[in-house]
C-alpha cells in the first residue's frame, strides 16, 4: 500500500478524506476557542453530545429497529439537542446563578456525561446489539466511514473555511479587544453565536471520527502548537490547520501500518485510528512546546542561560576594567560561582580575544577595555536618568542600573545621551566614559 491508496481505495478513502476533513474544520475552530480562552467549553459540550447519542439510538432501536438506516439521522439530532441544551444550561449557571465559568463547565460535563453513560447501561441490557453501536461514539471509529461521511465532513470543512475567510476581520478585531468591537459598531453577540453553532456542529460531526472523550484534543492540539510558531491571526489559521491536517493524514497511516506489523495469522490486532488522530496531534502539540524557535521551551531555557553567561562575562570586563587586573580568586569572590564554571567563561573571554593571561592573572586587552568601558558607560547613564529624571535616591540606584546595563540598546543609549545632555558625571561623581573612547 502507497499513500496514493489511502485516497483512492475504496476501503481507506472515506476514513481518510473524512478525518482530513474534520481535523481541518476543527482546528480552525480550536484557534478561536483557545484566544478566546474557551477550550473547556468545547470538553464539556463534546461529552454532552453522549447522552444524545445514547437516547438517539435508544429511541431508534425502541420504536424504529427496522428503519437502521436512519441510525445517523437519530444520533446527530440527539447529539446536537443535548449539546445545545448544555450551552443553555452553562449559561444559565454563568448569567442567572453566578456560578464561575470552571465550576459550572466540569459541573456541566459531569452531569451530561453521567446521564449519556445511564442511557447507555440501560441499552447494554435491553438492547445489546445497539449498545454496541454507541459505544462506538465514546472514541470514534473512522473504520467504518463510507462516501456520504466525505461530503458531510467536506461541506462542514468548508462552511468552516467560509466562515474563517468571509468574517476574518471582525473576528480579529474581537478576539483582541471585544468591547472595542463593540464601541464601532460591529456585531459581536451575532458572531458569537455564529462561532458557537459551528463549534456544535463540528463536535456532532467530530465524534463519530474521534470520539466524544478525544473530541477536545482535536481542537485544542493543532491550535496550541500553532501558537507556538506566530503571532498573527491569518498565519495561526493556516499553522493550525496543517498540523490538524497532518494528524488526521498520519494518525490513519499509522493506525494502518501499525495494525498490519502486529498483526499474527493466528490473533489480528488493530491501532484505533481515532485515538492515533488524537495522539499524533498532541505529539505535535509538545514538539512545538518544546522545539518552537520563539517560544519552545528548550529554544527560551537557551536564550535565558546564554543571558546569563553574557552577564557574567560583562560583570568581569567591568571588574577588570577597575581593578585593571584580577587573579582567578579575586574573581571567585566577586562573582560567587565555581572555579569550573568561571574557567569556562575565561575561556570565551580569552576566544573573544577581550582579555589576556599572564602568571594566573588576567588584564583587559585593548578591545576588552572598549567593550568593558561601554558596559560601564552605559552603568553610569542609567543611574544618572534614575537619580535626575525618575528622582530615586542616589544608595538605591545601582542595583537597578546593574540590571539594566545588560539590555539598553544603542539606540536607548543614544536617547539617554541625548535627554541627559551628554553628561561626564554620574551620580557618584565619576566619570562616564565618552562615546568617542569607545570607537
Amino acid at each position: 500500500m502507497n499513500l496514493i491508496d489511502l485516497f483512492i481505495d475504496p476501503v481507506f478513502r472515506a476514513p481518510t478524506l473524512g478525518t482530513l476533513f474534520m481535523c481541518l474544520a476543527s482546528s480552525l475552530m480550536g484557534v478561536i476557542l483557545l484566544l478566546k480562552k474557551k477550550m473547556l467549553l468545547a470538553e464539556s459540550l463534546s461529552h454532552a453530545t453522549y447522552p444524545g447519542v445514547s437516547i438517539g439510538i435508544l429511541l431508534l432501536g425502541s420504536f424504529f429497529s427496522d428503519f437502521q438506516g436512519l441510525a445517523p439521522l437519530f444520533v446527530i439530532l440527539g447529539a446536537f439537542l443535548t449539546s445545545f441544551l448544555a450551552l443553555k444550561f452553562i449559561l444559565f449557571l454563568q448569567e442567572k446563578q453566578k456560578v464561575s465559568q470552571d465550576t459550572s463547565l466540569c459541573f456541566t460535563l459531569s452531569l451530561f456525561f453521567g446521564v449519556g453513560l445511564l442511557f447507555a447501561s440501560i441499552m447494554q441490557v435491553a438492547l445489546p446489539i445497539w449498545h454496541k453501536y454507541t459505544q462506538m461514539f465514546l472514541f470514534g471509529q473512522p473504520a467504518t466511514m463510507t462516501d456520504i461521511h466525505i461530503v458531510i465532513y467536506g461541506a462542514l470543512a468548508f462552511v468552516v473555511v467560509f466562515f474563517t475567510w468571509l468574517y476574518f476581520y471582525p473576528l480579529k478585531a474581537s478576539l483582541f479587544d471585544r468591547h472595542f468591537s463593540l464601541s464601532i459598531g460591529l456585531k459581536v453577540t451575532a458572531l458569537e453565536r455564529m462561532i458557537f453553532w459551528l463549534l456544535l456542529l463540528s463536535l456532532i460531526v467530530g465524534i463519530r471520527s474521534v470520539g466524544v472523550v478525544l473530541m477536545s484534543g482535536m481542537l485544542i492540539a493543532p491550535a496550541i502548537a500553532a501558537r507556538q510558531f506566530t503571532h498573527s491571526l491569518s498565519k495561526m489559521f493556516l499553522l493550525s490547520a496543517f498540523f490538524g491536517m497532518t494528524s488526521g493524514l498520519l494518525g490513519n497511516v499509522l493506525s494502518i501500518l501499525g495494525s498490519l506489523l502486529l498483526s499474527k495469522p493466528e490473533k489480528t490486532m488493530t491501532l484505533p485510528t481515532g485515538p492515533m488522530i488524537v495522539l499524533v496531534a498532541c505529539f505535535i502539540a509538545f514538539f512545538s512546546l518544546f522545539f518552537a524557535p520563539k517560544k519552545g521551551l528548550l529554544f527560551r531555557k537557551w536564550r535565558l542561560i546564554s543571558f546569563r553567561l553574557r552577564c557574567i562575562e560583562e560583570n568581569i570586563l567591568k571588574n577588570l576594567w577597575k581593578k585593571e587586573i584580577s587573579s582567578k580568586n579575586d574573581l571567585v569572590a566577586f562573582l560567587g560561582v565555581n572555579r569550573i564554571f568561571l574557567r569556562f567563561v575565561l575561556r570565551r573571554l580569552l576566544k573573544h580575544g577581550w582579555i589576556s593571561v599572564g602568571q594566573n592573572r588576567y588584564s583587559l586587552t585593548l578591545d576588552g577595555k572598549k567593550k568593558a568601558a561601554r558596559i560601564v558607560r552605559l552603568h553610569r547613564l542609567w543611574e544618572l536618568y534614575l537619580t535626575d529624571t525618575l528622582k530615586l535616591n542616589v544608595e538605591k540606584v545601582h542595583k537597578t542600573a546593574e540590571e539594566m546595563e545588560h539590555i539598553i540598546t544603542s539606540d536607548l543609549e543614544e536617547r539617554l545621551t541625548v535627554l541627559l545632555e551628554n553628561p561626564i558625571l554620574d551620580p557618584h561623581s565619576q566619570p562616564i566614559p565618552k562615546k568617542s573612547e569607545l570607537i
